[in-house]
């Protein structure tokens, strides 16, 4: 019988970003980063930079369309320009319960030819991958202009121990 392995601990970056072009370069970086069957877990207040985000993802994978917030629509797929995997760009805002209510997307089943990024994701679609991004943007409530964001980019699972995360800050 094998020893159980080791758990792993999320590979962690932390950065601060000063505007939504800085936000957007953020997301271009981080499209380096990733391939198919990755998943991507925004979670921040309402005008953190989510979506502004995953525009940066979308440019950096090369994608069609404009990357606009899928709020109505719930999911928008952007196929690749480049021969590498589409985004699927999900906002589960507006879904209340977990991965029961989320099967209808076939989250599964695009997963493992796609990038998926999934706005307002936490504690719906964790089950789908042990391998997953979870990025946490936090920014200043309340009436202010304060562009300043913090951004928690943390890697689950054996696809990010060694991912590189750390580049993003550079």
């Amino acid at each position: 019988m094998e020893a159980p392995a080791a758990p792993h601990h999320p590979a962690e970056t932390r950065l601060t970003v000063t505007s939504p072009e800085q936000m957007r370069e953020l997301g271009r970086r981080l499209a380096e980063l990733l391939r198919a069957g990755d998943l991507v877990m925004l979670t921040g207040e309402l005008g953190a930079g989510k979506t502004t985000l995953t525009r940066g993802l979308g440019e950096g994978l090369g994608v069609r369309g404009a990357v606009t917030s899928p709020t109505f629509v719930i999911a928008r797929v952007h196929p690749s320009l480049v021969d590498g995997p589409p985004l699927v760009h999900v906002d589960a805002y507006r879904l209340s319960g977990g991965l029961d209510e989320m099967e209808d997307l076939d989250l599964d089943v695009s997963l493992p030819d796609s990038v998926v990024v999934v706005e307002w994701g936490e504690g719906k679609v964790e089950e789908l991958t042990e391998d997953r991004l979870q990025v946490l943007i936090h920014r200043a409530v309340g009436d202010t202009t304060d562009e300043v964001r913090h951004v928690t980019v943390a890697g689950l699972g054996k696809r990010w121990a060694d991912a590189g995360l750390e580049t993003l800050a550079g």
